[in-house]
């Protein structure tokens, strides 16, 4: 059971990653349709895009940077055994920072609220990785 409550977050994720990257799709093609931005432009440079459909490709994109190190994290714990309470609040925390960060930089783009959230993030995600340090070098 705490597996299944320390892998859901997991599964929120790739919610959040289709969602965006069919919000991202949508403006995409509605830009080229309405005329907004032009094929033959988008091709070579990715800028060309208008401002809202460049913060959602931004915003897809980020699902894969520090979400990484989380996956790599979380399959450890997962394959080592070692999913706790800790764990599972600090899965939690990082999946509600994501969705916390995408919603504002695919909204309001306020970027010192972004950029906290996104440290807060990644603190938690640092802090997972230093929870299995301890549990798998000093206490097992």
């Amino acid at each position: 059971m705490l597996t299944k409550l320390f892998l859901l977050p997991l599964f929120l994720h790739l919610i959040l990653i289709f969602w965006v990257g069919t919000r991202m799709l949508k403006a995409r093609v509605k830009a080229i349709r309405g005329g907004t931005a032009k094929m033959s432009e988008i091709a070579s440079d990715s800028s060309a895009w208008p401002r809202k459909v460049k913060l959602l490709g931004n915003n897809f994109d980020s699902q894969f940077d520090t979400p990484t190190l989380w996956y790599a994290v979380s399959a450890l714990v997962v394959a080592l055994q070692m999913v706790d309470l800790a764990f599972i609040a600090l899965s939690w925390i990082f999946i509600l920072t994501r969705y916390a960060h995408s919603f504002v930089h695919t909204g309001n783009n306020d970027v010192p609220s972004r950029m906290r959230i996104f440290m807060f993030g990644l603190f938690t995600v640092a802090a997972m990785w230093f929870w299995m340090g301890v549990q798998l070098f000093f206490m097992r």
